[in-house]
């Protein structure tokens, strides 16, 4: 017999809500990835060849799974990844990520290409948040960014590393967003397919305006949507940049400093030498280059050449508690989710996602409990069974 499914339990569950509610672009914009997508998938089923050793026999009546990252408190070691285009997802999305963020007591990173711009997501509350940013060819468009972010009371930086050119996303040609649809195709992927999801067109579409990337509205005052902004968004992207640009990037920002974006120990080394703070082993979430390794298999290698160095952090694949766990005994501080919690918050909004938190956190309670880890510091590789 089939389940019920009266109240989704896992990621999964909050995918498969969200797939409903959401017209085909902007589901296919989060859940989609590079061409064929096989390292989208990698990402995912290399965390099942990582097996967790079980120990019991322990007392673990008390677990602690706070963490200090940059100065900063965190009650488990999960941060909300960068996702552009979250604000079309669920009504002022990123806001309503920030007080779910908020409330679990985990870092919120807010994406240059959100919908709400940086001072909206400031006025949610007092507590800092993160601020991820590419490296623009107009270097006084980066400055000033900066200057908005710290005026907000932003301390870290996630400085994105992967996107020297764009990826070829499959799924973004095939349903029209990336444009060369013809007239019909506008209209069955636009006022179509909108109607035929009315909750999101009346809670987003209608009551979630402005529907612009709100941290670059003023650098294309006639935009009145996120797809046109798309012709300035590409002319700015910079393939020239190298490592001297993020010491120029050190050299202006005072605060902490991520670099995401890098798979190869050798990156890793070379992003501690411009002076980062931190390295988050990312692949774009499977977005850019497909057939690279997945961020699970590389991250291992990258832990071990940093040492205590900087702060290695990494993203991409992990749905669940268990793979948190199993990613920080592989050598992470801390781990950043995309995708759940987009799908959570579009399926949900806000609620809905502060219920995927706490189920990430209890997942993560079982997985230490029952292999004798008594706080974060005790998931090492040691908890991994390598046997097989």
């Amino acid at each position: 017999m089939p389940s019920l499914r009266l109240a989704p339990a896992s990621a999964s569950d909050y995918r498969a809500l969200a797939e409903k509610r959401l017209p085909r672009q902007m589901f296919d914009y989060v859940d989609g990835g590079a061409y064929d997508e096989h390292t989208l998938q990698a990402n995912m089923s290399d965390f099942q060849h990582l097996r967790l050793r079980q120990h019991v026999m322990r007392d673990v009546s008390s677990l602690d799974m706070s963490i200090n990252l940059f100065g900063t408190r965190m009650e488990m070691p999960v941060a909300l990844a960068p996702v552009g285009f979250a604000g079309m997802m669920a009504r002022r999305g990123e806001t309503q990520a920030k007080r779910a963020a908020d409330s679990i007591g985990i870092p919120f990173c807010l994406s240059t290409v959100s919908i709400c711009p940086i001072a909206e997501v400031a006025a949610v509350s007092a507590k800092p948040f993160w601020f991820q940013l590419y490296m623009l060819r107009d270097r006084g468009v980066v400055k000033e960014m900066l200057a908005r972010a710290k005026s907000a009371g932003v301390r870290t930086l996630v400085f994105t590393v992967d996107l020297a050119v764009l990826g070829a996303r499959y799924r973004d040609i095939r349903n029209g967003l990336s444009g060369g649809s013809g007239a019909w195709g506008r209209f069955r992927s636009g006022l179509v397919s909108y109607l035929m999801h009315p909750a999101w067109l009346v809670d987003v579409g209608l009551k979630g305006k402005p529907h612009v990337f709100g941290n670059l509205a003023g650098y294309v005052p006639e935009a009145k949507t996120p797809a046109d902004f798309a012709a300035w968004i590409t002319e700015q992207i910079d393939p020239s940049v190298t490592w001297k640009d993020i010491e120029w990037l050190r050299s202006v920002w005072e605060g902490d400093l991520v670099i995401k974006g890098v798979l190869t120990p050798e990156d890793a080394k070379d992003a501690v030498k411009t002076g980062a703070d931190g390295v988050i082993v990312s692949i774009h979430g499977g977005r850019q280059l497909d057939g690279v390794a997945s961020t699970i298999t590389a991250l291992p290698k990258i832990a071990e050449a940093v040492g205590d160095d900087a702060t290695v952090l990494m993203d991409g694949g992990i749905r669940s508690g268990l793979d948190a766990v199993k990613a920080i005994a592989s050598g992470a501080k801390a781990v950043l989710i995309g995708r759940p919690w987009v799908y959570a918050l579009a399926s949900r909004g806000e609620r809905g996602l502060e219920a995927l938190l706490q189920t990430f956190a209890n997942e993560m309670k079982v997985a230490m409990s029952l292999t004798g880890a008594r706080n974060i510091r005790e998931v090492t590789k040691d908890i991994l069974d390598r046997t097989g």
